[in-house]
C-alpha cells in the first residue's frame, strides 16, 4: 500500500499550464503503475492518464492527448502530470491513483487514491 498526496492544483486562465505532482510514501512505489483521474462537478470520475512502473509505457484519454504528459521519478517517489493548453472543460478535481498489478484505465482497478487537488481553468 502507498499513501498518495497531490499538489500543484490552482486557478489558471485558458491556454495556460499547470504541473500536478503526486508524492507517494511506501517502499512499493516502484512496483506501482500510477495515473490520474479527474472529476468535474456533477460528473463521474474519469480516467486521464497512466504510466507503467518503469515509465516505459504511457496511456492517455483522447481528449488530453497532445496537451497532457504523465511522467514519474522513481528516485523521488513522485508522479507528475504536465497540463498544457488548458481549457475550461479541464476544470475538475484531479486524483492521483496507483495500482500494484499493472496499468489501468478503470476506477475499480485502483488500489490506492490520493485526496485530490482542484484545478480551475477560467475562460
Amino acid at each position: 500500500q502507498v499513501t498518495l498526496v497531490e499538489s500543484g492544483g490552482g486557478l489558471v486562465q485558458a491556454g495556460g499550464s499547470l504541473r500536478l505532482s503526486c508524492a507517494a510514501s511506501g517502499r512499493t512505489f516502484r512496483s506501482y503503475a500510477m495515473g490520474w483521474f479527474r472529476q468535474a462537478p456533477g460528473k463521474e470520475r474519469e480516467f486521464v492518464a497512466a504510466i507503467s512502473w518503469s515509465g516505459g509505457s504511457t496511456y492517455y484519454v483522447d481528449f488530453v492527448k497532445g496537451r497532457f504528459t504523465i511522467s514519474r521519478d522513481n528516485a523521488k517517489n513522485t508522479v507528475y502530470l504536465q497540463m498544457n493548453s488548458l481549457k475550461p472543460e479541464d476544470t475538475a478535481i484531479y486524483y492521483c491513483a496507483g495500482r500494484l498489478m499493472g496499468v489501468f484505465t478503470r476506477q475499480y482497478e485502483i488500489d490506492d487514491w490520493g485526496q485530490g487537488t482542484q484545478v480551475t481553468v477560467s475562460s
